[in-house]
């Protein structure tokens, strides 16, 4: 079994899939893109600013599902230009400085929206 987790504090999927799913003992979190769910729009600023949005979307959507970013235990990410790779480590480093997951890191020719990066994780849930 397996059940859908939605929240208001991260973008509203755009097709038909959903922002995670919780299953058992985990949480595979759909990829986020730097989108503002105030707005529905990208953030500006460039590598920086969309991947810490990115990364308030996870935290926003593993929170609904009971855990956070300190049990994520992989993340898989894609990026448009990989000289903006040193840019992205700062900023992921920044949520990830304790306890860092397990990591895939793709180039990619385009993202939806112009987006530089989107960013999907899997974590463990926390039982409660």
């Amino acid at each position: 079994m397996h059940e859908a987790v939605r929240t208001d504090n991260a973008p509203q999927p755009v097709g038909p899939y959903s922002q995670g799913i919780m299953t058992n003992d985990l949480v595979f979190i759909s990829g986020q893109l730097g989108i503002d769910p105030k707005t529905g729009g990208l953030v500006e600023g460039g590598m920086r600013s969309e991947t810490e949005q990115c990364l308030r979307n996870l935290e926003a959507i593993l929170t609904k599902a009971g855990t956070g970013l300190n049990r994520v235990v992989k993340t898989t990410i894609y990026i448009t230009d990989l000289s903006l790779f040193k840019e992205f480590n700062e900023a992921y480093s920044t949520f990830f400085s304790m306890r860092k997951p397990a990591r895939s890191t793709v180039g990619v020719s385009s993202l939806p929206l112009g987006a530089k990066v989107e960013i999907e994780a899997i974590a463990i849930r926390t039982r409660g």
